[in-house]
């Protein structure tokens, strides 16, 4: 994969890319975790990133999220479901997600979204716990080795090993003298020159030229500190697919039994010939001093407990011939200080457990002549540490290699396991947010009008197609309500149908949300009391049409509605634009009406950018073009009439009415209602007034009959 062919990804990101080991499976398979392991990608780029993979896959170019209101209402979706996420990795994952109007891509994430939402993932808080400790793997860096290292006397191959083995030592060697001197200096030399095979050198020499093929054999620290940095995450990830019926792609016994064999810094445990090698190598200063305090202990209480008589002829024949004392001593106790060397002996060859082959460094280690006090033969000691040291070396190697051998056939199960889990938490974030909002999956009419399955994906790796009754059942009960969507043959062809449709950008429990039905074809003003929901109406349809093209479910009983090519939504302006001001919006809905067709356009009270009479005259205008190019929009507007009177067209103008006044607050149908011009708040307080009105003039009867 050319990494500079991926959009918005520059030579610079693209270096960072290769870099790492599993880039492209990364890239192919949205793993935010395995980007942002290069310390050049931070998590947001790497969420771009594979947002711009999906785009080069599926060849969209789409811009479908066109202006800022848009954006902020794809931003609020995305925060509703990156709460539900409980790890990091889901909720940068879910941002991968994007409306656009690619319809393979559309199909697969619907795929993916519906296996979410029809498979038995848990959405209560059971699994919420177990999903916390789930973090993705990390490659730590392995440690300094000094143990071993590479000889080559080829300086391209050396060259190769330096790049291959950083935590290794690569030594050029000429000759078997060098590489002898190499052996005496290190526990083990792998030696990548053919030519030296069968060489007579004392100590550990491998001959392995595919060394750099084979480098987790040769640095098997790498299995065991990659396995050890991430024992949390693994067996948090064990505990996800234990709770769930996620099938573990391994043995988890057979993992968490090699998971006892490495400790948390790396280092092979649990073999009782290691443990005892290293034991006696960082005991033996010890037990040779307290060996020494064993012998000296017992010669103090001998001479304590016994008279030494010596004649003095004696006496001064032995210092004449300069003995000491020690040997005065030596003729009196001789079987004493043999029993306390032996002690000594037995002590050191207890305390660090010497077998049988080594013992014979302990009976070395004192001397046979009597002397006070006893001191151990350094040399003996140094050549019984380095035995010590070369046999706990040999061993841990050859351990390390077993243990590697067998961590090495887990990693990649392990990545998938981990992976499992975390892909768990995305799947549970979208399934509690269609749960929480009572979603179902909408219908697209281009799909239904060609036969084309709403839930088959023909593109990406998750293929799913959902052909249920229950959903068959909504297409026709969808198509019942939307009779000015048809054609002349029956099948949806514009606009959108929302039947049921509640949103949770409201700031009020969703349970207490009224349901609203609303469904538009072509271009429809859209009329209303003051805080009788017109704006919320528009959010709501912004909202769906985002999370449609997402392949997202939606918060309503069904929904049908055109595959659109953008969304334009235009917030209310706060106020009376300036001369600069409103001519730069003109030009926004210039662009707008000189673009694509099939668009949906959202507009809340454009009329507010200047004076009433020229308002209507724009607007009208504006919906004018809409028309011509077969757009869908709404403008939210207190103008309809004046607009309706400037249009060249038949505008269609839709009303969400106020029933009533209770106790001075509005009684509202949320429902906008087809063709309907809603009364304003003004008229309902006049019609109250003119009811209750005994005067002789009628006053707020005349007053009603002005409207």
């Amino acid at each position: 994969m050319q990494f500079e062919d991926i959009p918005g990804v520059g030579p610079k990101t693209a270096a960072a890319l290769e870099e790492l080991d599993d880039a492209e499976r990364a890239l192919r398979d949205g793993d935010i975790a395995a980007l942002a392991r290069s310390p050049k990608i931070s998590n947001g780029r790497a969420t771009a990133v594979a947002r711009g993979v999906i785009r080069k896959r599926h060849h969209d170019d789409s811009d479908f999220l066109t202006t800022k209101r848009a954006r902020e209402v794809y931003q609020d979706v995305l925060a509703l479901l990156r709460e539900r996420a409980v790890t990091e990795y889901a909720a940068n994952r879910l941002a991968t997600f994007y409306p656009t109007a690619s319809s393979s891509r559309i199909r697969e994430a619907r795929a993916f979204v519906t296996t979410a939402i029809t498979t038995e993932v848990p959405i209560d808080d059971s699994i919420q716990e177990a999903l916390s400790d789930v973090e993705p793997l990390t490659r730590p860096t392995v440690s300094r080795i000094r143990d071993r290292c590479l000889a080559t006397s080829d300086p391209e191959r050396y060259a190769e090993a330096d790049d291959v083995f950083p935590e290794i030592s690569v030594e050029v060697v000429e000759d078997t003298r060098e590489l002898a001197e190499l052996a005496r200096s290190y526990s083990t030399v792998i030696v990548l020159d053919e030519r030296f095979a069968g060489v007579d050198i004392e100590g550990d020499i491998k001959i392995r030229p595919d060394a750099t093929d084979i480098p987790n054999e040769i640095v098997p620290e790498r299995i065991l500190q990659y396995f050890a940095a991430n024992r949390d995450q693994i067996l948090a990830a064990v505990n996800v697919h234990e709770q769930t019926d996620l099938d573990p792609p391994c043995s988890i016994s057979t993992l968490r039994d090699a998971l006892t064999q490495v400790d948390t810094d790396g280092t092979v445990i649990g073999d009782a010939e290691l443990t005892r090698l290293t034991t006696a190598v960082a005991d033996l200063d010890a037990a040779v001093a307290t060996a020494e305090s064993v012998a000296n202990d017992r010669l103090r209480d001998a001479i304590r407990e016994r008279d030494v008589t010596i004649e003095g002829t004696d006496f001064l024949s032995l210092v004449e011939q300069g003995a000491r004392i020690d040997s005065l001593f030596g003729r009196e106790l001789n079987d004493e200080y043999d029993a306390a060397v032996a002690a000594a002996r037995e002590h050191l060859i207890e305390a660090i457990e010497l077998r049988p082959s080594e013992a014979d460094f302990a009976e070395r280690a004192f001397p046979t002549d009597p002397t006070f006090p006893v001191e151990h033969e350094s040399s003996v000691i140094s050549r019984l540490r380095t035995e010590l040291t070369t046999a706990r070396d040999r061993k841990a190697a050859q351990r390390k290699r077993e243990v590697a051998d067998k961590l090495i056939t887990l990693q990649q199960p392990v990545q998938k396991l981990v992976r499992a889990a975390l892909e768990l938490d995305v799947k549970r974030a979208i399934a509690k947010f269609a749960h929480d909002f009572e979603c179902t999956m909408p219908v697209f009419i281009d799909d239904t009008a060609t036969g084309t399955d709403n839930e088959k994906n023909h593109t990406g790796n998750d293929t799913q197609t959902d052909t249920t009754e229950d959903s068959a059942a909504s297409d026709i009960d969808c198509v019942s309500e939307t009779a000015e969507m048809t054609g002349s043959d029956g099948s949806l062809n514009r606009g959108f149908s929302i039947t049921g449709g509640r949103s949770p950008l409201l700031d009020i429990a969703f349970s207490d949300i009224e349901a609203i039905d609303y469904h538009v074809s072509g271009v429809t003003l859209l009329s209303g009391v003051n805080s009788g929901g017109k704006t919320s109406t528009l959010d709501l349809v912004a909202l769906i049409a985002v999370m449609a093209h997402m392949g997202f479910p939606v918060p309503a009983t069904s929904v049908h509605l055109e595959r659109f090519s953008e969304l334009h939504y235009y917030a209310k302006t706060q106020g009376t634009l300036d001369a600069g001001a409103f001519e730069s919006t003109l030009r926004d809905f210039r662009d707008l009406t000189d673009g694509a067709s099939n668009r949906l356009v959202l507009v809340d009270e454009l009329e507010s950018i200047t004076e009433p009479g020229a308002s209507a005259k724009i607007v009208a205008g504006i919906l004018e073009a809409l028309e011509d190019q077969s757009a869908t929009a709404v403008f939210v507007s207190h103008l309809a009439d004046e607009i309706r009177e400037a249009a060249d067209f038949p505008v269609a103008v839709d009303g969400i009415e106020a029933v009533g006044l209770e106790d001075g607050e509005l009684i509202v149908n949320r429902s906008p209602v087809k063709d309907r011009l809603a009364r304003s708040t003004p008229e309902l307080i006049v019609e109250k007034l003119a009811d209750n009105d005994g005067s002789e003039s009628q006053f707020y009867y005349r007053l009603l009959q002005k409207f």
